[in-house]
């Protein structure tokens, strides 16, 4: 969108250096759309136009692209040498890095750095790479993943993704389990609406729930395993949902018991674990709150101006909430953002005004506060 969309000049560092090159591949596709809708590449002549034919609406895309480095981010380096070869690396030759030009970036302009569902330590670790450099002008960051923060006690030299602030680190009691910043990641709303309609979806929380516990029957050692989605979880039975998630953490499912009375009668408590998960999810926005403000707290301790915005319906992606900072005022930019929203509810006018109670803007934090 950046690139394409508004014409700005774009660096992303992805650190996989095969997804990168996979990008790339994607950007070359949309050009090739945009040339057929119209729209000129860089090295193409004006589009041609067929004699009695309509001419196709101009799009408002660009043809300027953004440029693709394969690269990670070292949290504890100084900012002019943050990136690190990718893992795995890619094709190409080792990128540079995309801030160490003489002032910061590579022409010596000052940058935005962007963090879109930024995982783990790396939301942190971008905050900490604005608070550093010079060069970067204002951050936005989107996090995920907060179970796969680093959380004290950290090896020297390696500080942790939270918490980021000393007011929170100096909180009594501000620990936050794995259990509790995982729970953070879910969706209330999307939950909400599954209740409601008594969604045959909510099966899926018991077959995970069961297939955990045979893997830690079978495998003490695999306390928190990885099992990834299982598509379409709630049409499948269990034995073929268990046959799909077991080879994922390395276990063969012929070696355990996918129909005892054990199991039936673990499924038959479904009840149960979505109880336990709705009173899970009415707690998760509170460690939510507690992860993002921590952050907000961090980069006021270092004088910098900072606001949380919640962008858009919570019920388009749970992760709303953009936590934006600036070395200059944040009113302008923010003012922009009052006036989009006044004019999405001045379209609604006709829909229920309860469910937008909450699509407001944050309010600036006032010049000079700290």
């Amino acid at each position: 969108l950046l690139a394409f969309g508004l014409g700005l000049s774009v660096t992303a560092v992805e650190g996989d250096g095969r997804l990168a090159g996979t990008a790339e591949r994607f950007d070359r596709e949309l050009l090739r759309e945009l040339g057929k809708m119209g729209v000129p590449g860089k090295k193409e002549g004006p589009p041609r136009r067929r004699q009695n034919r309509p001419r196709r609406p101009q799009s408002p895309l660009t043809p300027r692209g953004p440029r693709h480095v394969a690269g990670r981010l070292d949290p504890g380096a100084p900012w002019g040498e943050f990136l690190l070869p990718p893992d795995p690396p890619g094709p190409g030759p080792a990128a540079k890095n995309p801030l160490g030009g003489p002032g910061g970036s590579e022409r010596g302009e000052r940058v935005l750095v962007t963090g879109l569902h930024a995982c783990g330590d790396l939301s942190p670790a971008l905050l900490r790479h604005f608070a550093r450099s010079p060069a970067v002008a204002a951050v936005a960051s989107v996090a995920c993943c907060y179970m796969k923060l680093s959380t004290p006690p950290q090896p020297p030299g390696s500080p942790p993704g939270y918490p980021l602030s000393a007011w929170v680190a100096g909180l009594p009691g501000h620990e936050l389990s794995y259990r509790a910043r995982e729970a953070a990641c879910h969706a209330l709303e999307e939950y909400r609406g599954r209740l409601g309609g008594e969604s045959g979806r909510l099966r899926a929380h018991c077959y995970r729930a069961v297939l955990e516990t045979l893997i830690r029957a079978a495998d003490p050692g695999k306390k928190r395993p990885g099992v990834q989605t299982v598509k379409k979880a709630h049409a499948l039975s269990f034995p073929q949902y268990a046959r799909l998630g077991l080879p994922r953490v390395g276990l063969d499912p012929a070696a355990l018991p996918l129909d005892s009375e054990a199991v039936g009668a673990m499924l038959e408590q479904q009840h149960k674990v979505v109880a336990f998960f709705s009173l899970t999810l009415l707690l998760a926005p509170l460690v939510e709150t507690l992860i993002l403000l921590d952050r907000l707290l961090y980069l006021r301790e270092q004088g910098f101006q900072c606001a949380l915005v919640p962008l858009f319906d919570p019920r388009s992606s749970p992760r709303n909430l953009v936590l934006v900072a600036a070395r200059t005022p944040l009113g302008t930019a923010l003012s922009g953002l009052d006036e989009d929203s006044s004019e999405d509810e001045d379209s609604g006018e006709d829909e229920d005004s309860s469910e937008d109670e909450d699509a407001g803007v944050a309010e600036p934090p006032g010049e000079g506060q700290d």
